[in-house]
């Protein structure tokens, strides 16, 4: 095990511990978009991708980038993928993101999300079959402007961090990590540079990646698992101990109908990760940040998907409501 190992492996665990900290969450940044109509955990969600874009073309200027992962071509499967990852995600009640944190807070019934999700990637071709989807050639767009895009950015951090490290001169400073809650744009920054790091550090990573990579190794592909498992087992370690040390960890007790629940979401999050291909970890943490606008648009169209169910899903409960029934 090299020392950029256990780097990447401490950087995921740090990104497991600001996940549960912050409790990020596509689900819950649609919810507060329909319920409190502001955007807070969403535009937080996005500056993830941004410092992920920043770090990469400034490590791009200094030529420690190294080959990126390949984006794809958009097509129809891209928007029904991402309208299933969306869809997948209401189920569950939490997208990849939220299940991590809310396993972290003790909620044991998620631990079904990610084996449901492993169960969708081995289960996708014989419910229907899908085009292998086809990888672009050209690099990345982000690298044709990078020096452009990295000199916007170092502004955009001197501006986000001033109030930052004002709060830090403040004396109760030493109580930041032991917050039970973070502010969704703190928890992002954590998030997204611990992510840039890892990238540079291991090559491709996502958690969702790990899972259909090993569900292809199921089907007989060769695929190297072992630092993938191993950052894999970092995020929840992580997330753990996000939850222990705010104290908001308490084992939740489990019901079966939860558990499938989260199992059934899982798998129609993996069903849409292959379409896309990539989940919403990989959208926001790669295919976003490098300007690919499959990513765009399979994120837009889960959005979408979860707006819509969570809106026929409010009118159905008014209805029940307005006919004398119970919700």
């Amino acid at each position: 095990m090299t020392a950029a190992w256990l780097v990447a492996i401490l950087c995921v665990g740090v990104m497991g511990f600001a996940i549960q900290r912050g409790a990020t969450c596509t689900v819950a940044a649609v919810d507060e978009v329909l319920t409190k109509r502001r955007a807070h955990r969403l535009v937080a969600l996005l500056e993830a991708s941004l410092w992920v874009a920043g770090g990469l073309a400034l490590a791009q200027l200094a030529h420690l980038a190294g080959s990126m992962p390949a984006g794809y071509a958009v097509s129809a499967w891209t928007v029904f993928g991402g309208a299933l990852l969306g869809l997948g995600a209401w189920v569950n009640k939490a997208c990849v993101f939220g299940a991590v944190a809310r396993l972290g807070s003790g909620e044991w019934a998620y631990a079904a999300t990610p084996v449901g999700f492993y169960a969708g990637c081995l289960s996708v071709m014989p419910v229907f079959s899908r085009p292998v989807a086809k990888p672009l050639s050209e690099g990345s767009p982000l690298f044709q402007v990078s020096t452009l895009f990295a000199a916007i950015f170092l502004i955009f951090v001197l501006w986000r961090l001033r109030p930052s490290l004002g709060a830090w001169r403040r004396p109760d400073r030493s109580g930041w990590l032991r917050q039970k809650i973070w502010a969704p744009h703190a928890a992002t920054v954590v998030i997204g540079v611990s992510f840039v790091i890892t990238l540079l550090l291991a090559g491709r990573w996502a958690y969702t990646d790990v899972l259909a990579d090993l569900a292809r190794a199921m089907e007989g592909e060769s695929v190297n698992l072992l630092l993938p498992m191993l950052l894999l087992t970092a995020l929840y370690v992580g997330a753990l101990i996000g939850g222990l040390s705010a104290g908001r960890w308490q084992s939740v007790r489990v019901s079966a109908l939860q558990v499938l629940r989260c199992f059934a979401g899982g798998v129609v999050m993996g069903w849409g990760s292959l379409l896309i291909p990539g989940s919403n970890d990989g959208l926001i943490l790669i295919g976003i940040p490098l300007l690919r606008p499959y990513a765009w648009l399979a994120f837009a169209s889960m959005f979408v998907a979860i707006a819509a169910a969570m809106l026929v899903q409010g009118f159905l409960g008014r209805q029940v409501v307005r006919d004398g029934g119970t919700v």
